[in-house]
């Protein structure tokens, strides 16, 4: 069986914004504070959606700040990452961040496939 996906992100340069946006267009509902590491989004302004408000959906975040790149982004879930980022490198990616975070809580790493497309790996290790 594969790896499933198990986070997503909408990362700009106005978070709060972004959070009222997506609040009032999908009734979403955010707990605000830090992301795994900074190098997604500024301390204390990424928004976790809230999953009671999203009827059994994924777990995502809205996050961001001034100097931040704007994306949407997905996560699978991989129980190495550093692991599933050397192997995406072989296989044609490139390693874009991580692994960062803290082992045996939350760790993330990025990578773009061959065509470009950024792509987010998350564990525990």
């Amino acid at each position: 069986m594969g790896n499933p996906v198990v986070h997503f992100e909408i990362i700009g340069r106005h978070p709060r914004k972004l959070r009222s946006y997506y609040g009032e267009l999908f009734g979403w509902e955010f707990g605000v504070g830090d992301a795994a590491t900074e190098a997604v989004s500024q301390p204390g302004d990424y928004g976790f959606v809230d999953g009671s408000t999203t009827d059994g959906g994924i777990n995502g975040g809205v996050g961001g700040g001034e100097g931040y790149e704007g994306r949407v982004l997905f996560y699978v879930g991989v129980p190495d990452v550093e692991a599933a980022l050397r192997k995406a490198e072989t296989l044609g990616g490139t390693r874009r961040m991580g692994p960062e975070g803290t082992p045996g809580t939350l760790v993330v790493g990025h990578f773009t496939d061959p065509e470009g497309h950024l792509i987010g790996v998350a564990g525990t290790r």
